[in-house]
């Protein structure tokens, strides 16, 4: 894995077992470390998390860090809310 900056999940008003890692200047991402498939319910909740985020600082990019799979439908639909999906090989 890159070396990515943790960052407070608190300070963006999400709980703190949520992953958040600084990739760049204005851009966010989310860890998702999953052996399973992470279908439309987790993509749900994902979308929650991206829209507290954004309540803190609108104009910040945001992506999801997966290393599992990720379903079809979820995929289309994190794209649709400009999420954009980074699968890595590695062990998050």
């Amino acid at each position: 894995m890159k070396d990515y900056k943790l960052l407070n999940p608190l300070d963006y008003n999400v709980g703190k077992r949520v992953k958040i890692v600084e990739i760049s200047n204005n851009h966010l991402g989310i860890l998702k470390q999953r052996k399973s498939r992470i279908i439309m319910k987790d993509g749900l909740q994902i979308m929650e998390v991206v829209n507290q985020i954004r309540s803190v600082n609108p104009k910040i990019d945001i992506s999801l860090i997966i290393s599992g799979p990720l379903c079809s439908k979820t995929r289309k639909y994190l794209n649709d809310n400009n999420v954009v999906i980074l699968q890595t090989n590695d062990d998050l």
